[in-house]
Formats: C-alpha cells, sequence, structure tokens
C-alpha cells in the first residue's frame, strides 16, 4: 500500500500537469504543477512520515524553475529543468564513486543489501542512465512542440525510468549480500572462497 501511495504521490503531479497543459497552456500548467508537487511533498510528510531525498530535491527545481518560468513568461525555464536536475543526480553519484562513497547506498540502504562492488555498479549505471535522460529531454523540447515535450515529459521519461529500474533487477540479485554479516565481496567470489 506504502508503495502505491508513493507512485501516486510522484505521479499525480506530472499527469495533473499533462491535463493542465492540455486544457489552458504552460504557463497555467506550470502554476497548477507547483501547487500539486507541494501538495504531494506535504503529503508524503503527513501518509509516510518522510519525504525522500530525489522529491525533495525534485520539487525545489520545480519551484525554482517553474517560478522562474510564470515571472518572466519563459517557458524555456521549465523546459530545462529536467535536464538540469538530471545532470545535478548524475553529478552527485558521480562524485561519489570519485572519493569512493556511494550515495545511491546511503539512500538505498535500509531497501537493498548489496556488495560493495554492486553499490559501485548500480551507481554508475543510474549516472549514466541519468545523462542520457538529460540528453534526451534537451534534444526533445529544443526540437518538438511544447504539448510534444510536456507529453514525453509524463510519458517518456517516468515509462523509461521504470523500464530501466526494473532492468538493473538483475544486478541487484548478483550482488546481493545474503546476510549483513557477508563479506564486503561480491557474492560470487564469496562463494567460490568457501569452495
Amino acid at each position: 500500500m506504502k508503495q502505491v501511495l508513493k507512485l501516486v504521490l510522484e505521479l499525480g503531479p506530472l499527469i495533473i500537469f499533462f491535463l493542465a497543459n492540455a486544457q489552458f497552456g504552460i504557463f497555467t500548467a506550470t502554476a497548477v504543477f507547483m501547487a500539486a508537487v507541494l501538495i504531494s511533498l506535504t503529503a508524503s510528510w503527513l501518509v509516510l512520515k518522510k519525504v525522500a531525498t530525489m522529491p525533495l530535491i525534485t520539487g525545489v527545481f520545480v519551484m525554482v524553475f517553474g517560478g522562474l518560468t510564470i515571472y518572466l513568461e519563459n517557458e524555456t525555464f521549465i523546459k530545462v529543468k529536467p535536464t538540469i536536475v538530471n545532470l545535478l543526480f548524475a553529478g552527485i553519484l558521480f562524485g561519489g564513486l570519485y572519493y569512493r562513497r556511494s550515495f545511491l547506498k546511503i539512500v538505498f540502504e535500509e531497501a537493498f543489501s548489496l556488495t560493495e562492488l554492486g553499490w559501485r555498479k548500480l551507481t554508475v549505471h543510474w549516472a549514466c542512465f541519468f545523462v542520457i535522460l538529460a540528453i534526451l529531454n534537451e534534444i526533445v523540447w529544443r526540437s518538438f512542440s511544447t504539448d510534444f515535450w510536456v507529453s514525453f515529459k509524463v510519458f517518456g521519461l517516468m515509462p523509461l525510468t521504470i523500464l530501466f529500474a526494473v532492468s538493473q533487477v538483475g544486478l541487484l540479485q548478483k550482488h546481493e549480500l545474503v546476510n549483513k554479516e557477508d563479506p564486503p565481496g561480491d557474492r560470487k567470489s564469496a562463494a567460490g572462497q568457501s569452495e
């Protein structure tokens, strides 16, 4: 039930953004999107007793770039927001790896128990994926209409992210620690040492 609620809270503002854009245009849709994101974050805090890091960061960027879009009456700001957010996430993940830290491990350690190699690989995969999303967003908003970009943001980026997350299940299984007392090497090498 919690997972369904989380999905609704994350998808809800995007769907509202899409519907508002279809009815009223990008500027009204941006204002509605900002309100929906605030409601979603508040509901997450009240119901789930916490706000996940990524939606919180994204929410801050929606407020800043949405505000600029409305104040300056320039839709470019809301269109480049996904590019900047995805590059920021990629930069944080790559930066963490440079300093031998996996920020994914810090965020998801309660959900997954992986070897250090597993966390590194997962971090590289997600960082590269965020770069790809940034490039895709740039191509779409610069090459197509605003309506097409809004549709792509809702029905393109989110399904791509879900598909990518599902594609990482094999990596999670391969590098899963059977119990937290296992050595930090990957499971395969640990099994090889015990033979």
